[in-house]
């Protein structure tokens, strides 16, 4: 396939081969690296290649599995292509492909949900194990043989360093004026060496435009032609709309007390249709000269960037709609000057994040009575999608905000339960609860004024009477306790979902 004069590089350039030949290069039981985060910048031809050989080889009796190391989630043609061949032994650190969650659900696949910030680290410190293959897709190669990052970068720096052998995607589909959009830094360490990020605002660009791999190890490279997985997001409705005023009132209501500049802070947030909205409706607020310090770049964040209300903004990749790819593809260039993909151990860096005084928004599965979220499980067992960079930011935010209508299965799940089923942001990392019936500011409240208030106003009315009794009831046999429970009954709401499907009680 031609390359649109991608690869300038004529070492590289002599090492273009097939998918399918490409692919032959990844034994069983290789550890591959590989890139993409959130449907962007992943790989498109060998993983298919691959999944193709790894289904023979299974179909005929011989074992060919994998481990898969990404940024985060990735697409059909990689992660569910491979999980449906059965050649995925291990998956980490982020999925939402509905055939790996069918296979870890069911124990045929490992998983290991990690801390997106952390991933990094763990390869560097050889927690993980070796690395015997990145295959990383980009979007061209210099003439001195650096590499132009696509639409991604999430761990593209650590998989180059690490891996014994790289296989290269170069993807002609992909925008030639991402070339300079990115800001790779080279200068983070293990401790003892470890320094200070030289970051004080979003905008600062500490690296290079480039990735590097020495070419020797580059043992083969695919031309494409193919365009990220790139999923319409739901038009707002009624509930995400009452969900973004909630907060948009809250914001300028700390503005107004001056615990807010008027352009506020760093602005993070999650992937979803509900976060989508809340950024859309920030464009229809008297905001001004904001910023982003995120993980993902989506339809909302481009909006505001055409708008003019978001001055600039950082990230680790895309995750856009086809309407908004058109339109990014058609203003590159413009939007080159604003945007800065870095990689997700600098994205999502603690450090940063609390330096910055980031406002992070991110959704969950539920939230209980007093403050701790599920952002992973459903009904405490069945993994969903994993934790991503949510922890990252809601530990280290100025503000951390979580946002989800009251209810799901329409109407017959709770999203504010007595407990949650699993719990992976504690009630200290949760500022602000929001649904669309309105917004609980949890700092500085105690354990029981944060169930009045939760209850009071994020829970949906059909609930409140269950969750106001089940709270009265826990008060009047704690005997003073910090925390009331009543362990024994505050999980029977999951499991009269699991035998109803529903968690009302009869009658």
């Amino acid at each position: 396939m031609p390359d649109d004069g991608r690869i300038r590089h004529p070492g590289l350039a002599a090492k273009v081969v097939p998918a399918d030949a490409a692919a032959a290069m990844i034994r069983p039981g290789d550890t591959v690296g590989m890139s993409g985060f959130t449907g962007a910048g992943y790989p498109k031809a060998v993983p298919q290649a691959l999944a193709a050989r790894i289904g023979e080889a299974n179909a005929a009796g011989t074992p060919f599995r994998i481990n898969v190391w990404t940024g985060a989630s990735t697409a059909p043609e990689l992660d569910g292509a491979l999980a449906a061949a059965d050649g995925i032994e291990l998956r980490l650190p982020y999925q939402s492909d509905p055939v790996s969650r069918e296979k870890i659900n069911a124990a045929q696949m490992e998983y290991l949900d990690v801390h997106l910030s952390h991933v990094a680290q763990l390869a560097w410190e050889g927690f993980l194990g070796p690395l015997d293959v990145a295959l990383v897709e980009v979007s061209g190669i210099t003439e001195d043989g650096q590499l132009v990052p696509s639409s991604s970068v999430g761990n593209n720096k650590t998989w180059l360093e690490q891996a014994d052998r790289v296989i290269l995607e170069v993807n002609s589909w992909q925008s030639a004026e991402l070339d300079g959009m990115h800001d790779i830094y080279y200068g983070t360490a293990l401790p003892p060496a470890r320094r200070p990020i030289p970051l004080t605002h979003p905008g600062d660009r500490i690296g290079r435009p480039y990735l590097s791999c020495p070419p020797e190890k580059i043992v083969a490279v695919v031309s494409t032609d193919a365009p990220d997985r790139n999923t319409p997001f739901a038009p707002p409705d009624a509930s995400s709309r009452r969900i973004a005023g909630h907060v948009i009132e809250f914001l300028e209501h700390e503005v107004r007390r001056g615990r807010l500049p008027r352009e506020l802070l760093p602005l993070q947030s999650g992937v979803g249709n509900v976060a989508n909205a809340v950024l859309a409706e920030l464009g229809t607020a008297a905001f001004e000269n904001l910023t982003a310090f995120t993980e993902v770049i989506q339809d909302g964040m481009l909006g505001l960037l055409r708008s003019g209300t978001l001055s600039m903004a950082s990230a680790t990749a895309f995750s856009l709609s086809p309407d908004a790819v058109a339109e990014f593809n058609a203003d590159a260039r413009t939007y080159r000057d604003r945007i800065v993909l870095r990689p997700q151990e600098i994205s999502n860096h603690p450090e940063l994040v609390r330096r910055l005084g980031v406002l992070a928004m991110n959704g969950l599965i539920e939230a209980d009575i007093y403050g701790n979220v599920n952002s992973t499980h459903v009904m405490g067992s069945r993994v969903q999608n994993g934790i991503g960079g949510s922890g990252d930011f809601a530990r280290n935010a100025y503000i951390s905000f979580f946002l989800t209508p009251s209810t799901a299965k329409g109407g017959a799940i709770s999203a504010i339960v007595p407990m949650v089923s699993h719990v992976d942001h504690t009630e200290h990392d949760v500022s602000v609860v929001v649904t669309e019936h309105g917004l609980a500011d949890l700092r500085g409240l105690p354990p029981r004024r944060r169930a009045e208030l939760i209850i009071g106003r994020c829970a949906h009315p059909d609930y409140r009477p269950l969750l106001t009794d089940y709270f009265e009831r826990a008060l009047a046999g704690s005997h003073g306790l910090q925390t009331p429970h009543l362990i024994g009954e505050s999980l029977s709401w999951h499991a009269r979902y699991l035998e109803t499907g529903t968690m009302m009680p009869p009658g």
